[in-house]
């Protein structure tokens, strides 16, 4: 299939570099003329650059597929707002950022109206998703999602090794491959709006277990109680058969083999977003979720004084999404 890219970043370069590894044809466009050229001689296929937005919407075929992987804000915002009025009736307009679900509702609302549909997909994977494949929660009219499957099945890392789960054998069987149709227009990314509330607390929990260890040999402490804990020697032994073994582990197994003191981080940890609107959706529907409010506004609080743990959380978030460190204002 054809399909047009706008935001070639970390993910949007990626996302069509395994497109083209698959043998879909990408036509991408970003601010940067860099990074349009840069994608147009990667290594998986000769994507064919645009100009501007208007270019894009040209050089594709009807009906046309168009994946909006940009910072959630004005710049989506702006973006699907052109978009709408070049396209036409029966062309799709994705967005794949973390866009507030609500906003997504609007979007597809008033697309709707011009015959334009709009899938919400949140898409996690961050900068390991070439190889891996990114793992998502469509939102949207189920005709869409269906006609647009060779996309999603060829960005989604297939079933792999992973034991299928007992009494399954009825179930949707693309979730297995990685990615759903959540429902209709703004539940996509409202699925990962949680996701990401889930992984600011699994995060912090880490930060401080590890934080805990490596404070055991201090020297208030009784001299008899202090160990001398490697953590980076804790979190490999921990991959290998515990119980809180996973993909967060072993990048916090990665980031502490670079460096164990995690001298080149500051600790002063940025929340994109999800967390915040999480809690909100929490207070809304009155439901308790005190794990992901406290890591939310442990965040907050890194930006003043820096702990050890809060030191990791920033190498993982480096290591997951390529998020490096907002420099002091």
């Amino acid at each position: 299939m054809q399909i047009g890219i706008i935001g070639l970043g970390r993910m949007g370069a990626n996302i069509g570099r395994r497109l083209m590894s698959r043998g879909h044809a990408v036509v991408g466009f970003d601010a940067s003329p860099e990074a349009v050229k840069a994608l147009g001689g990667a290594p998986e296929g000769k994507a064919e650059g645009a100009a501007s937005l208007a270019d894009l919407v040209a050089r594709l075929e009807a009906p046309r597929t168009v994946w909006v992987m940009l910072p959630a804000g004005t710049i989506t915002e702006d973006a699907i707002a052109e978009l709408g009025g070049l396209l036409a009736a029966g062309d799709c307009i994705i967005d794949g950022g973390n866009t507030m679900f609500k906003d997504d509702i609007r979007r597809a609302r008033t697309l709707r109206e011009k015959g334009i549909h709009y899938l919400d997909v949140g898409t996690s994977g961050g900068v390991w998703g070439l190889e891996r494949g990114y793992c998502m929660m469509i939102g949207g009219d189920a005709e869409t999602v269906t006609r647009l499957d060779p996309i999603f099945q060829a960005l989604c890392p297939g079933a792999g090794d992973i034991a299928r789960t007992p009494n399954r054998d009825a179930a949707d069987p693309r979730v297995t491959e990685g990615y759903m149709h959540t429902g209709p227009a703004g539940s996509g990314h409202f699925v990962k709006m949680v996701h990401n509330g889930i992984e600011y607390g699994l995060m912090q929990a880490f930060a401080e277990g590890f934080d805990i260890m490596r404070g055991r040999n201090s020297g208030k402490l009784p001299p008899e109680e202090r160990f001398d804990i490697h953590v980076a020697d804790v979190a490999e032994v921990w991959r290998r058969g515990s119980v809180v073994a996973s993909w967060l582990l072993d990048l916090t197994a990665i980031a502490l083999a670079k460096s164990e003191m995690l001298e080149e981080f500051s600790g002063k940890v940025d929340d994109s977003g999800e967390g915040r609107w999480t809690v909100e959706a929490a207070v809304d529907e009155a439901v308790a979720a005190p794990v992901i409010t406290a890591a939310l506004f442990a965040r907050f609080r890194s930006r003043s004084d820096n702990t050890f743990g809060e030191k990791l959380l920033s190498a993982m978030r480096k290591e997951f999404g390529g998020h490096v460190e907002s420099k002091p204002k």
